[in-house]
């Protein structure tokens, strides 16, 4: 065993960086290329990976410490073959320097006077391909020479690539979560005269103090931190700012599906950190971080992640394709279904309801009505949102809504109860009001208006609000069972499958029941796995036997 200093390797043109992370502690056992520290120029931000594996003994810097090349970083107790490397090996430089050049050089371009100009990725170092992060720059833009165009970003740094030519962008040939290499168009510019690029990369050095002096929008440090997860475009971001953080806690927040931009940082210059981001992720998962652009703080689930985009293909190359244009109700409950099914946590609640004895009373009933022209047809629907009135006052916790902030729990004394009714135009929801208050021939009477009205598209919008709970029965179709998605604000849904005849145990034989399979959807964050259990096995016990509803 023996005690190794590793040292700052080659950071390529930049004499000073600044240390704004520590990435290890002392008593870390760390590996050979692990990242140690962030430093941050004005032009990038890079990772320092060490060169030796071993214990970490001694930290040599801290936050806000100048480092440059040979710098002292820390000492490590190395063992075996670590311990003859050299302290300042040149192994440990290859990932991090690859950031210094990206950032101030000027690419290798054609020499311009006036007229189009391409402008392309210049030398990035040892880097093959890096990742466009965020474009800063559109078209019709005036820009300086050494302005930065893109932010780019490897596994270790980000870097923005500058321009080698001042005038306006015509084109622009890269976007978001595009793979660039030394060479790659960036854009193409309409050049002033005499804007011509340098043939090298000798100018590094005072690239940064240019792009400052020609261009405000690249001057500010922030955007060296790229503010956005590589599958899509930056995000609206916290306090009007762009993100601050290192090329590993963006890389940490993209695995979690997480919007840096949406995270408070709490390092140095507001920087994030990766416990930022876990205590970003912990506050959406309880419901404590309110969710941006939606009403509902409460409904935090969800609130800044990032899904991948949505895959676009040619599916004619496949075969013949035709295209419909989804009808107007689904554009308007798609958005709905989406934002309840991303911010409420569901269960599922699954039970079986002995109906042979309700089945039978419906039909016995619709048969004597049979020659009564004016008479209402019973539907087993009628009954379920009866019975399901009575369970809602047993267990009045499923007859709530979260409040905004989600802090308090608005407990209805009123009972309206919607339904899910399929029509041409697409899945609506009727809801018939005061419930409790209505004998079961009144709810389907009203049931059957609603239905009409809904299937000829002349349903008002008073019809379709206030709704309690809410039930979806594919009964005339088929199924076993299904998961409804909890329609916001309520706590709760209910699914109704096509019923089946049964063998059931009576205690001793087997005797054919007919069946009714519920599926009960509830928000977890209300209603815990108990409670929708006993609200399901209640309400199968009702339907039964409906005089429990006199009960």
């Amino acid at each position: 065993m023996s005690m190794v200093e590793v040292k700052v390797p080659d950071i390529g043109d930049f004499k000073e960086v600044e240390v704004i992370e520590l990435m290890v502690k002392v008593g870390d056992t760390i590996k050979v290329d692990q990242s140690l520290v962030t430093v941050e120029s004005d032009k990038a931000s890079m990772e320092i990976p060490s060169s030796q594996a071993g214990v970490v003994k001694e930290i040599k810097v801290k936050v806000g410490d100048k480092v440059a090349e040979g710098s002292l970083l820390l000492i490590v107790e190395a063992s075996g073959a670590a311990a003859t490397a050299a302290p300042a090996a040149a192994p440990a430089a290859a990932p991090a320097p690859a950031a210094a050049p990206a950032a101030p050089a000027a690419a290798p371009a054609p020499a311009a006077s006036a007229g189009p100009v391409e402008v392309k990725v210049p030398d990035i170092g040892d880097f093959k391909e890096v990742e466009v992060i965020e474009v800063m720059v559109k078209v019709g833009d005036t820009i300086a020479k050494d302005q930065s165009l893109v932010t780019v970003e490897s596994d270790k740094a980000s870097m923005e690539i500058p321009s080698s030519h001042a005038g306006v962008v015509k084109e622009i040939k890269v976007k978001v979560g595009d793979k660039v290499a030394e060479g790659s168009l960036v854009l193409i510019v309409d050049a002033v005269g005499g804007a011509s690029a340098p043939a090298a990369a000798p100018a590094p050095a005072a690239a940064p103090a240019a792009a400052a002096a020609a261009a405000p929008a690249a001057a500010a440090p922030a955007p060296a931190a790229a503010p956005a997860a590589a599958a899509a475009p930056a995000a609206p971001a916290v306090n009007g700012k762009l993100a601050h953080a290192s090329p590993s806690v963006r890389k940490f927040a993209r695995e979690l599906g997480v919007d840096v931009t949406r995270v408070g940082g709490t390092g140095p210059k507001g920087r994030v950190t990766q416990l930022d981001v876990q205590n970003y992720v912990k506050g959406i998962v309880s419901g404590a971080v309110a969710a941006p652009n939606a009403a509902p703080a409460a409904a935090g689930g969800g609130a800044g992640l990032n899904l991948l985009p949505w895959p676009s293909l040619d599916f004619s190359k496949f075969g013949e394709t035709e295209l419909s244009p989804l009808p107007r109700i689904k554009k308007i409950s798609g958005p709905n279904l989406h934002r309840n099914w991303v911010m409420i946590p569901h269960v599922t609640q699954f039970e079986d309801a002995d109906i042979t004895d309700l089945e039978q009373f419906r039909v016995d009933s619709n048969n004597a009505n049979a020659k009564n022209k004016d008479a209402v047809k019973l539907t087993m629907l009628a009954f379920v949102i009866k019975a399901s009135v009575t369970a809602l006052k047993k267990f009045p916790t499923f007859n709530s809504s979260l409040d905004e902030k989600g802090e308090n729990l608005i407990l209805k004394k009123y009972y309206n109860i919607g339904f899910a009714a399929d029509t041409p135009q697409g899945l609506v929801v009727p809801v018939v009001k005061n419930a409790d208050q209505k004998s079961v021939t009144q709810i389907a009477k009203e049931m059957g208006e609603l239905s009409l009205a809904a299937r000829e598209g002349k349903l008002k919008p008073t019809d379709m609000q206030g709704a309690c709970f809410t039930i979806s029965s594919l009964g005339g179709i088929g199924g076993t069972a299904f998961t409804p998605i909890v329609n916001a604000p309520e706590v709760a849904i209910l699914g109704l499958s096509k019923s089946s005849m049964k063998p059931v145990w009576d205690g001793k034989q087997f005797v054919p029941r007919l069946m009714l399979p519920l599926s009960l959807s509830y928000d977890h964050r209300v209603v815990d796995g108990a409670s929708g259990a006993r609200f399901a096995a209640y309400l199968a016990e009702v339907l039964a036997d409906m005089r429990k509803i006199l009960l």
